[in-house]
């Protein structure tokens, strides 16, 4: 486990580090702010409404209990079993992190940024994905920007990200398939 947490620190100080340039340093903080994602997910309700009509409130509905389970799974069991230092506090890494952001509070592992958004991500594939191949690649990649960018400010390690990532795939995945079981969607189109 050791061995883990070592090359962790060194994938860290990678993206922190070497990665660091002007452009990344504006841009990380902004994809990790949930206010600059507003006008996405008021489209992504535009799209619900336009698609599923009456049946948008049961999807919104559906979508808020899974991220309120996937934020207390990882929030709260996750952070609170494992206890792991953020690495913008972690003494062994002073003096060597990037931090971007004002904040440097709680527990690192598991991300919740990543297991929200990865559920989010997978939730939104499964119902928009009749659209085309692109709605996959456009929800995985807005959602590992969002994780990357948790690394690229200082206040997650990359396994943080990638455990969060592959709970939240399986958060959202299993959300997506329930409510089509329980909402019994008229309008949705299956490929």
């Amino acid at each position: 486990m050791e061995t883990i947490i070592q090359y962790d620190k060194i994938w860290f100080l990678f993206v922190n580090n070497t990665l660091s340039n002007p452009f990344f340093d504006w841009l990380c903080p902004l994809l990790r702010n949930q206010k600059t994602w507003y006008l996405f997910y008021a489209a992504i309700i535009y799209f619900f409404y336009k698609n599923y009509k009456n049946d948008t409130w049961k999807i919104l509905l559906v979508i808020a209990l899974m991220i309120v389970v996937s934020d207390q799974f990882s929030a709260n069991l996750v952070k609170k079993t494992f206890m792991r230092i953020r690495p913008c506090s972690e003494p062994s890494l002073h003096g060597m992190v990037k931090h971007l952001i004002a904040s440097c509070n709680g527990y690192s592992f598991i991300s919740a940024h990543a297991t929200n958004h990865f559920a989010l991500a997978l939730f939104f594939i499964f119902y928009f994905k009749h659209y085309g191949k692109w709605v996959i690649f456009v929800a995985l990649f807005w959602a590992f920007s969002i994780a990357f960018s948790q690394v690229y400010v200082g206040v997650h390690y990359p396994l943080d990200v990638i455990v969060g990532a592959m709970v939240g795939s399986l958060f959202g995945t299993a959300f997506a398939r329930y409510s089509l079981k329980f909402i019994k969607l008229t309008n949705l189109k299956i490929h």
